[in-house]
């Protein structure tokens, strides 16, 4: 069973529900370094958490493969990886953050992605995830 909205661990979750298409399975934004921010209906938090750190995985690898695209500064702008039954597609969503999205094979590619950027752009300040940082106030790797 999904974990509901008003879970007192998913306040961002209602920011989630825009991507209520048909075929959207459910929405998960994550931190880029893989730790679960908010999740939509359609997905319990554990299921949430695990697609976060692979969501994250899978943005690592974009970014790796980037220079074979242009150079080696060529960034990531959003990952589609197609499966046999649905799609991934990942985003970002402001400074640090992610934005995942799990479908069906009943989609409308263009038009998740368009509203996945819309929801992106709109909100993306409130969405922004700063980096860990370690006690003594310097970054992570």
């Amino acid at each position: 069973m999904a974990t509901p909205v008003t879970d007192s661990s998913n306040k961002l979750g209602w920011l989630l529900e825009d991507l209520s298409i048909t075929g959207v399975r459910f929405a998960v934004l994550l931190s880029d370094d893989g730790l679960r921010i908010a999740h939509s209906t359609g997905i319990a938090r554990d299921e949430a958490e695990r697609f976060a750190a692979a969501a994250s995985g899978l943005r690592s690898l974009g970014k790796a493969l980037g220079e074979f695209c242009g150079d080696s500064a060529n960034g990531v702008r959003q990952n589609i990886t197609e499966y046999d039954q649905g799609m991934i597609l990942i985003t970002a969503a402001g400074e640090g953050a992610l934005l995942g999205v799990a479908t069906t094979n009943e989609i409308d590619v263009g038009l998740v992605a368009h509203r996945m950027n819309e929801l992106a752009g709109r909100v993306g300040r409130e969405l922004g995830s700063q980096p860990r940082r370690r006690v003594d106030g310097s970054e992570m790797p």
